[in-house]
């Protein structure tokens, strides 16, 4: 007698694994769609756009630098820093002081004219060493990179964080507006330093001045995100994402937390200072008005729109934002600021992890359910073989 038995269902197979093949493969799409960006900003916007929106688009380019570093230190370090705009001040005032240095010997003049303006006769000793250009250079950079890596450590290693840390930030970019306002005769007051014209020998006048700068900016954009890249994706970039998401676990597990946290936010600082260095001949201003707390929250706006944790994201959301807000400004000058509020409102509501986060959630869950659909119908034809015996 023979009966027919189902055979039991073959256990389904595991997920594959990403092996060495899938991580390349994925590498060389990162780097064939950074190639295709850096090409259609490199070359299709110079011959596209005129010479007032390349100039528009150079300053949403430095702002996509602070963008970067701000997701660096706060998408993937969990450091809320609502006080970017004082590292981006001290850059842009370093080189912008140069500059003013620069022009005033061009004029024979012993100091720059706002500072005869404010009956200043002699050269602050502060405002000596920006007379040479490598020095000038260097400190934007440096000195954010340096007053960031003091604040790190003495914050840090007291063990501030979350809204303490970002109130904290907060309040030192007020401090700072109010130290620039206070000092007429030596930052130029409430108005900044203004009327720069010249740029290493460049006049900036000429449009061809807006190319060259307009394409510094992108290779500066492109080396920040390269290492950038490179940062989250090394073995301390991980260790950030675990301070991030554990600090008392990492400190258990003997690794010094404010060191961690330290170098990111230092890093942050420079990437900050360069984008304030470029901004000065590309604006050819840098004011107080630039570097307070307002400016400092739109900058953390550009990441939480563009997506925490994800450098396309922090670059296309501060592209993208800015760009937005010129163009509705434009048409319609004073509902901008709603329309943004409502845009910040419903991202975070509706896709906590951004717009470039969002679309990594839709293609992962797409491919899950893809994935699902295959396993389900190898389990069905499973079930159907039968044997007899």
């Amino acid at each position: 007698m023979s009966t027919a038995t189902a055979t039991p269902p073959a256990p389904a197979p595991a997920p594959p694994k990403r092996g060495p093949l899938l991580v390349g493969r994925d590498f060389a799409k990162g780097q064939m769609g950074f190639a295709v960006a850096a090409l259609c900003l490199l070359f299709l916007a110079p011959a596209m756009l005129s010479e007032f929106r390349l100039d528009l688009l150079a300053k949403f380019v430095c702002f996509a630098i602070i963008a970067i570093g701000v997701d660096i230190a706060w998408g993937y370090g969990g450091m809320l820093v609502l006080g970017q705009g004082v590292f981006f001040g001290l850059g842009g005032y370093a080189m912008a002081m140069h500059l003013k240095l620069v022009e005033a010997k061009e004029q024979g003049l012993a100091v720059p004219d706002f500072m005869s303006w404010s009956g200043v006769e002699k050269l602050p000793a502060l405002w000596g060493p920006f007379q040479h250009a490598w020095f000038a250079v260097g400190a934007t950079i440096l000195v954010p990179m340096i007053v960031a890596f003091l604040l790190g450590q003495l914050i840090f290693r007291r063990r501030v964080r979350g809204a303490y840390f970002a109130i904290l930030t907060q309040a030192l970019a007020a401090a700072f507006v109010i130290l620039l306002v206070g000092q007429q005769g030596l930052t130029g007051g409430t108005n900044g330093l203004t009327n720069i014209t010249t740029f290493f020998g460049m006049d900036l006048s000429e449009a061809s001045s807006t190319v060259t700068l307009y394409v510094m900016a992108v290779v500066a954009l492109g080396v920040a995100y390269i290492l950038a890249r490179q940062l989250v994706k090394s073995r301390y970039g991980r260790l950030l994402i675990a301070v991030r998401d554990g600090e008392d676990r990492v400190r258990f597990l003997g690794y010094d937390p404010a060191n961690v946290k330290t170098i990111a936010f230092t890093f942050s600082a420079g990437l900050a200072g360069l984008a304030g260095a470029l901004f000065v001949p590309i604006v050819g201003i840098i004011s107080p008005a630039m570097l307070g707390i307002v400016p400092s929250i739109e900058m953390v706006i550009w990441v939480a729109l563009g997506g925490r944790a994800t450098l396309v994201g922090a670059v296309v959301g501060a592209l993208v934002i800015n760009y937005a807000k010129t163009g509705l400004s434009e048409q319609m000058p004073s509902g901008w600021i709603y329309f943004q509020g409502l845009l910040f409102i419903v991202v975070i509501a509706f896709v906590p992890s951004g717009l470039a986060g969002g679309l990594r959630n839709t293609k992962n869950t797409l491919r899950q359910a893809s994935n699902d659909r295959r396993e389900r119908g190898k389990a069905a034809a499973g079930f159907g073989e039968t044997r007899f015996e």
